[in-house]
């Protein structure tokens, strides 16, 4: 299989789906991860990098914020908690 095409199907939905209670639930997870990551990347580019944390999967140079989030949860490397209702 093509590189480009594996972060289309790797992780796979159904193990990520396995990890939270809901499709929504993984979104919502995942793209705050992504902002994060993203904050990261433009805070390297101005020398400052204090107050963010980078990506915590090895990854390549043309992966996206959201690949990179949705590696980070297939591989354990974030749990989602839950606030207290």
């Amino acid at each position: 299989m093509s590189d480009k095409l594996q972060g289309i199907v790797s992780p796979s939905i159904d193990n990520l789906l396995s990890k939270t209670n809901s499709k929504y639930e993984l979104v919502i997870f995942a793209s705050k991860r992504a902002r994060q990551i993203n904050d990261y990347y433009s805070a390297l580019h101005e020398g400052s990098l204090f107050n963010n944390v980078g990506p915590l999967v090895e990854t390549t140079i043309d992966e996206k914020p959201l690949t990179i989030a949705m590696h980070e949860i297939d591989e354990d490397k974030l749990v989602i908690t839950r606030e207290a209702e």
